[in-house]
């Protein structure tokens, strides 16, 4: 008679970087035991690499005081550039967004990141919002015009409704 073996139980240390690895973003189970696997397979120097410049990039990039853009040095590239219009701001949910902005090519003014986007269900109000920045920007930069470019799914229509309201008694175009 057949008597199956028990199956072969991973090694602590790769379960550990797999339950690690699948706490990112798009990684799911399958991906994230491939990935454990690759690394402890991989060549020492390799590895070592990686962790390098992932605790580089970590202790190095921040966010700008100015728009909440990622950045190594403050102001961002972007806030210190010149050549951008100041006049007008283009407001998005989270700093990556700018980045799909900017590799368009097509706007060349400034930026300012909410950090997120109002969600009653998940506790995010406009408090948790960086709301309060962007209306200090607009009291004390020559800005003319918000461009809102958050989501358009319920969370993002409602977070634009918001900013349009609020932003309203503000003598500022605002645009979608």
């Amino acid at each position: 008679r057949f008597t199956p073996l028990p199956m072969p139980t991973l090694p602590e240390p790769i379960s550990a970087l797999i339950v690690a690895l699948g706490k990112l973003p798009g990684i799911g189970p399958r991906s994230a035991e491939r990935l454990a696997l690759h690394l402890v397979q991989s060549e020492a120097g390799v590895v070592r690499q990686l962790a390098e410049a992932l605790v580089h990039a970590r202790e190095r990039i921040q966010f700008c005081t100015t728009c909440g853009a990622l950045t190594e040095q403050v102001p961002c590239a972007i806030c210190a550039d010149a050549r951008r219009d100041a006049s007008l701001v283009c407001v998005v949910e989270r700093a990556v967004d700018i980045l799909s902005i900017e590799k368009a090519q097509s706007y060349r003014g400034k930026f300012h990141v909410l950090g997120g986007k109002i969600s009653p269900l998940n506790g995010v109000g406009p408090e948790d919002l960086r709301i309060a920045e962007l209306e200090q920007r607009l009291a004390g930069e020559t800005i003319q015009e918000v461009v809102l470019a958050l989501p358009t799914d319920v969370e993002g229509d409602a977070t634009s409704f918001y900013l349009a309201k609020r932003l309203a008694a503000q003598v500022v175009k605002v645009t979608r």
